[in-house]
């Protein structure tokens, strides 16, 4: 695991995150009404991160069918309402599981 890829992933979306809520602060004095520009400037944070993350998510272990493994856990257990825990929790389980039996299967 690259420490430095991570951290660097890590502070880069922060940072387009806070610029892109912060630009609006600071160019736009009055209220925005235009509910094209306010769905625009809400639902950008979220395609920022998901554009970043998911390939991290792809290549997080060394195995692309266990990281797909874990990708689909998460999927399913967001999909059905649960919380970041659970979900973060049960895809890293996934992946561990994943992980021991294509290791036996290997060997």
């Amino acid at each position: 695991m690259n420490y430095t890829r991570i951290l660097t992933c890590i502070f880069i979306m922060a940072f387009v995150t806070y610029i892109i809520r912060m630009l609006p602060l600071a160019i736009f004095k009055k209220k925005i009404n235009n509910r094209f520009v306010k769905s625009f400037l809400a639902y950008v944070p979220y395609s920022v991160l998901a554009a970043m993350t998911f390939p991290e998510i792809l290549y997080s272990t060394a195995n692309l069918y266990s990281a797909c493994i874990g990708l689909a856990a998460a999927l399913f257990l967001a999909y059905h309402g649960r919380g970041l825990l659970t979900v973060a929790l049960g895809s890293a389980g996934a992946v561990f599981v994943a992980e021991q039996i294509l290791h036996v299967i290997v060997k």
